[in-house]
């Protein structure tokens, strides 16, 4: 559904946007992420036609950004970061307006989409209510309406959840994820636990370049501490069970942190079963035993640092 095809954007001597290429199939979750600056915006606006490429190449749905402007816009939903929603309007007027738009001539047709995103975005309570006075979380919901009202097969959405309180998150991330089996989908976030919730394949870039492009699972191995495990042990002198759990073939290194045994596995591979069967073996008591915990924001600040 998007092709992108060594997509560059200089600015001057800055090179926004360095040779980027990836695709996004339909189904899919894309996360797109990368440190302040390092050109995810300015992608997602080749990607939708508001920027011109300094050169490469953007498809969507077989077509050319450049060539096919409009028909381009009809298949995609965009959310901006910040987007632009006009606060003298009810939330009802501003979609109406964007109906109109987006080519919807029939009114009954045009009601009963602004209906459908009323209660997909939970909407209905502050429908009549100019938008200068809502929440941001309930402008970013309006925000996310406009993006979703004539059911594009393509979304890009720019933090669609900035600003929401921990239960409209939640329910954003279920509206995506129900979604998604239809559609392309493109999300930007410096929520690293949506990407996890949410993306089946990761893309990070820095300094305009990927620099990674895999699923959320393979990203996480990339961490020295995916399957480490860390044990406590009843009276036993821990660098004689440190020596002897670092012959064990499948374990790449042991280290002693605040009291506890810390064994960190070869080829990130899982080694729970073999190490307790280990310390069962050698009568070890164990008091405390607990896979490590690696979050995707020490992967990210690994590869991005």
């Amino acid at each position: 559904m998007i092709e992108v095809q060594s997509l560059h954007k200089r600015y001057g001597s800055i090179n926004a946007v360095n040779g980027v290429s990836f695709e996004v199939n339909r189904g899919e979750i894309l996360g797109f992420l990368g440190p302040n600056g390092a050109g995810k915006s300015t992608t997602m606006k080749m990607i939708t036609g508001f920027l011109r490429p300094t050169s490469g190449t953007v498809l969507v749905d077989g077509l050319d950004v450049q060539e096919h402007p409009v028909p381009i816009k009809e298949r995609i939903g965009y959310m901006p970061e910040n987007g632009p929603i006009y606060g003298e309007m009810t939330v009802e007027e501003f979609l109406d307006f964007i109906a109109d738009i987006r080519g919807f001539e029939d009114p009954t047709q045009k009601e009963d989409a602004i209906d459908r995103v009323c209660d997909l975005c939970r909407l209905n309570s502050v429908r009549h209510q100019s938008i200068e006075t809502l929440s941001k979380g309930y402008k970013q919901r309006v925000g996310f309406a406009q993006a979703v009202l004539h059911d594009p097969p393509v979304l890009i959405l720019d933090e669609p959840t900035d600003g929401l309180d921990p239960n409209q998150k939640k329910e954003v991330r279920k509206i995506i994820k129900a979604m998604a089996k239809d559609k392309a989908i493109i999300l930007s976030t410096h929520i690293l636990e949506e990407v996890r919730a949410l993306c089946t394949r990761i893309i990070i870039i820095a300094k305009g370049q990927v620099i990674v492009d895999e699923s959320p699972d393979s990203l996480m191995r990339r961490n020295k501490r995916y399957n480490a495990l860390a044990i406590q042990f009843e009276e036993l002198d821990l660098e004689v069970v440190k020596q002897d759990l670092k012959e064990l073939p499948e374990v790449a290194a042991v280290e002693i942190n605040e009291g506890a045994v810390e064994v960190y596995p070869k080829n990130k591979q899982s080694i729970e079963a073999l190490v307790l069967k280990f310390c069962r073996e050698n009568q070890w008591h164990i008091s405390h035993f607990e896979m490590i915990p690696v979050s995707l924001d020490e992967v990210f600040w690994e590869l991005t640092a």
